[in-house]
């Protein structure tokens, strides 16, 4: 295979692995809720879906190991710590939530069936997929991507083109930081770390590329997947905006997306959509199956056994909680989130900067400054309503939840001041 198909299937691979439910179901309530604003809310949701996502890919051409080299500057235990909290999340959270969005919009419309059943079956096909490790990549690039983009690609281009009603206005006071949060959600910046280890385990497999090839590989394949996310993301968006004038203000994520594609497709519209979603759903938990059971293997030693271990465990994880309701799975992600992705935005970004701004000293004065400034954003959504009101009320941007990003930014000026500084004091 030379490397321009390789790039292609890695690309179309990374971007199945990116899209799921969340990307699906997310963005066009963003746009339905923001009106005339829906620009503002697209900059701010493509910031934490596209933008630091291909950053952590770039992380990943640099580093070229496993997810642990991220955080291995601030100390290897820190590392192991957060990744294995990371995993947790991934495993508990955005998988089976991909059954859950699968069940409510594509199996129980039709067959009326449980969801516990819905998730039982469905992760036992996931299981057949992941201990088919080697065939899994081929399968999501060559085959599933394509079908998923023509099918969003339809939805979005007959919403555009098709004539609207006046739009409601927005009901967000900052349109930008209510898009950035909302993607949080999609857990785009955690698959990048997640994803790009995927593509390294599978690069290493074949022992002739060079570093500086896989660094190329990895870098334009995420270029590929992020394109394609950048689209779909302003795409979705930007028809919820258009059509919010033609639902009712209490309409759930899910309901929206069957009833945007009735108008644009017709009646067939809610039978393609299902079609869509359990395919984006079922890429994507694979996927991340596939690269937590990588992670945990390579942790002991390359042992298969624990790959295998590993994939049983995440998809049992997948049945139990994947038979909650979608609204459910997302309102108790709210807390781990506001705690995890800070952390991870920062590493992402210091593990691309040059050495010479990014030392073990910076890493660990912006990590550990970060992690405290962002416990106010983690406790407020489990402390009762104005508990934290006068933190938020005196903490830089803390009342739009990104209390860490001001002391973040100061610790790593004053991080890079002294220890320029410091030599030539001694000298």
């Amino acid at each position: 295979m030379n490397n321009t198909k390789r790039i292609l299937l890695f690309g179309f691979a990374l971007f199945a692995g990116f899209f799921g439910a969340g990307n699906l179901i997310l963005p066009p309530l963003l746009g339905y809720n923001s009106g005339p604003d829906w620009w503002l809310v697209a900059i701010g949701f493509l910031i934490t879906t596209t933008v630091i996502p291909f950053l952590s890919l770039f992380g990943h051409a640099k580093l070229q190991g496993t997810m642990l080299e991220f955080g291995n500057k601030v100390s290897p235990l820190f590392s192991l710590i957060y990744c294995i909290v990371m995993y947790l999340i991934i495993v508990a959270l955005p998988a089976p939530r991909t059954a859950a969005v699968t069940h409510e919009m594509a199996i129980a419309p039709i067959f009326g069936t449980s969801a516990i059943w819905t998730s039982l079956v469905y992760f036992s096909l996931v299981f057949l997929f992941v201990i088919n490790r080697s065939k899994a990549l081929n399968i999501l690039g060559k085959y599933l991507t394509p079908i998923i983009v023509i099918m969003v690609l339809l939805i979005i281009i007959l919403g555009l083109v098709s004539p609207t009603t006046g739009m409601n206005p927005s009901i967000f006071e900052t349109p930008l930081v209510n898009g950035l949060l909302e993607g949080y959600q999609t857990y785009d910046a955690l698959a990048g770390m997640v994803m790009g280890g995927v593509i390294i385990i599978s690069l290493n497999k074949n022992n002739s590329f060079s570093y500086s090839e896989k660094k190329r590989i990895i870098a334009k394949s995420g270029f590929i997947a992020m394109f394609g996310l950048f689209i779909i993301y302003a795409g979705l968006i930007s028809i919820g905006a258009f059509y919010n004038g033609e639902f009712p203000s209490d309409i759930t994520r899910t309901d929206l997306l069957l009833g945007l594609a009735v108008k644009t497709l017709g009646n067939i519209g809610a039978t393609f959509v299902s079609v869509l979603v359990g395919l984006a759903c079922f890429t994507t938990a694979v996927a991340i199956t596939v690269s937590i059971a990588d992670f945990f293997e390579a942790l002991f030693n390359n042992n298969h056994k624990v790959y295998v271990i590993t994939s049983v465990i995440c998809c049992l994880t997948g049945i139990i909680v994947g038979s909650y309701e979608v609204g459910f799975i997302i309102d108790i992600a709210l807390p781990a989130l506001m705690l995890i992705y800070p952390i991870s935005i920062v590493l992402i970004i210091l593990n691309i900067l040059p050495d010479k701004y990014a030392s073990a000293i910076i890493f660990r004065l912006v990590v550990i400054i970060t992690l405290i400034f962002s416990i106010p954003d983690f406790l407020q959504y489990l402390l009762p309503k104005d508990t934290l009101k006068p933190v938020t009320d005196n903490l830089p941007l803390a009342g739009l939840n990104l209390g860490w990003v001001l002391p973040a930014i100061i610790a790593f000026i004053i991080g890079n001041l002294i220890t320029k500084i410091k030599p030539r004091l001694d000298s």
